[in-house]
């Protein structure tokens, strides 16, 4: 028997043990749940929602979430006001979209203001991107910073990306890397968190330089739907950056990334159908690609093209 399938052979006890740690867990999560612990409930919640050693069931995960915020339990408030606000950005009824925004806004500042870090972190994002409030990037900072502090995850990475571009604070690539660097290797890691710190092991600003590093940071965010993440991994494919250049490969990935509407994702796969690089050349196509990318706000796409 080969060492390789040996060491396969070997890891089985132990994927099995944790498979049966898992649903033993979700099994007590389930019966404490309906013995009225909120906080079971909102564990379980969090598990139904991913599909973690439990059936998927988003459905079943918002009224747990609902349920505990009723009974007070902070936590499951900041989460529920996160599936309103992901449910906002799916609504075509803009009036509808709005309420729904409000409400998820109302429910991260009351379970921020209630000592839930999760809160705090979910309202600095609002601020940070200007979602349904106007931008303020130094009361951003200000909730990562309790978030953060609270080791909810979230928060250091959004404090980090802050440290990065010098938005509400003091630009601090050095301090960006730590607290992206955080943010991506706890069991609850945060994808953009992991982007970040990928970001800046290819600028070598803040970390030492490292294109392979940088690059392989992308994948995991990528393959979890994280669409700024496919594009940093489709560039890094088209340019060779920390990985063997693969125009086919780069394909894939802006493809990917474009139709989560991402304008310059679209601009660069037009340009590999204008050259026929990793695709067909087809110039029809590269066509359409610039049209969503201008569509989508890549202003360099807009520009007229040259006959």
């Amino acid at each position: 028997m080969s060492a390789a399938k040996f060491a396969i052979l070997a890891s089985i006890p132990l994927i099995l043990s944790g498979c049966r740690a898992g649903y033993a867990e979700s099994k007590h999560l389930r019966i404490s749940c309906e013995a009225g612990n909120s906080s079971a409930c909102h564990d379980l919640a969090l598990k139904l929602q991913k599909g973690e050693y439990v059936l998927k069931d988003e459905t079943r995960a918002t009224a747990l979430f609902d349920q505990g915020c009723k009974a007070n339990f902070q936590k499951s408030c900041a989460s529920l006001g996160l599936v309103l606000q992901r449910a906002a950005g799916k609504k075509k009824d803009s009036v509808v979209a709005r309420q729904d925004s409000a409400r998820a806004r109302d429910l991260f500042t009351h379970s921020c203001d209630a000592g839930a870090v999760e809160g705090c972190s979910n309202l600095g994002v609002l601020y940070q991107q200007g979602a349904g409030v106007p931008p303020d990037f130094g009361r951003a900072a200000s909730l990562f910073q309790r978030g953060c502090g609270g080791n909810d995850m979230k928060g250091c990475a959004g404090l980090g990306e802050l440290y990065a571009s010098g938005e509400g604070v003091p630009q601090d690539f050095a301090r960006a890397a730590s607290l992206l660097e955080k943010s991506c290797e706890k069991k609850k890691k945060i994808m953009y968190g992991c982007v970040g710190l990928g970001r800046l092991y290819l600028a070598g600003t803040g970390v030492a330089k490292n294109d392979s590093i940088g690059a392989d940071l992308f994948k995991e965010p990528c393959y979890n739907g994280v669409s700024r993440a496919c594009f940093e991994l489709a560039f890094a494919y088209e340019e060779g950056r920390g990985l063997r250049q693969n125009y086919q490969t780069a394909s894939i990935w802006y493809r990917e990334a474009c139709g989560d509407k991402n304008g310059e994702a679209c601009f660069r796969l037009a340009g590999l159908y204008d050259k026929g690089l990793g695709v067909h050349r087809d110039p029809s196509e590269a066509k359409e690609y610039r049209q969503k990318a201008c569509k989508y706000r890549y202003a360099e796409a807009c520009a007229p093209t040259k006959s």
